[in-house]
């Protein structure tokens, strides 16, 4: 097989393989937190794990969408790996006792909620990522990356709420944002039976 076809090849499996290298670490990730979870040194490894898998989801969509390799694999696991890692630290700070459960069931709640949604309108259209779900993935990331640090001083502390305060806020707005444009797409729809 000639080269230039392995290193096609290897491109467009890349975005997959980060996909699934995402899914690897939620398990690392998770145990590295509860081995020891006060002492510094397990969570910075916990910390680390986490941040390489959620720059991960960062680079796989870029790289699909570059190179045109979106595929259906990507389509539906993506997603997933996503919703299941940052999931998983929400639980894991959650039964730490270092965020508040309401906090994260609410989250948790919008996240797959809407997840679920945008499958059931998929019959009336694709419901597109915007900017606004954009930023809230980032500054979920943030705030969970500071809380997983642990970090002790007044600063962090104060930073970590801030973050994870604004990241709720945008977490439930775009939710309630995107059941608006659910139910404007299912009206739509509704409304072009009866014109027909």
């Amino acid at each position: 097989m000639p080269e230039a076809d392995l290193g096609n090849r290897w491109l467009r499996q890349l975005p997959n393989a980060l996909t699934v290298l995402r899914l690897i670490l939620v398990p690392v990730f998770v145990v590295l937190l509860f081995w020891h979870p006060d002492q510094p040194l397990w969570r910075l490894a916990s910390t680390i794990a986490f941040t390489v898998a959620i720059v991960t989801d960062f680079f796989d969509g870029r790289l699909a969408r570059k190179y045109g390799l979106i595929s259906d694999f990507g389509k539906l696991w993506d997603p997933i790996a996503d919703k299941v890692l940052t999931g998983a630290a929400f639980v894991s700070l959650s039964i730490l006792g270092e965020l508040p459960w309401w906090v994260t069931l609410i989250i948790l709640v919008r996240e797959w909620g809407i997840t679920w949604m945008r499958v059931a309108m998929l019959k009336y259209g694709v419901m597109a990522a915007n900017a606004g779900g954009k930023l809230k993935t980032f500054l979920q990331a943030v705030a969970l990356i500071i809380y997983l640090l642990k970090a002790d001083t007044a600063f962090m502390e104060w930073l970590g709420y801030l973050t994870m305060g604004a990241a709720f806020v945008l977490t439930v707005v775009t939710g309630l944002m995107l059941v608006r444009e659910a139910l404007v797409m299912r009206r739509q729809a509704a409304k072009g039976k009866d014109d027909a």
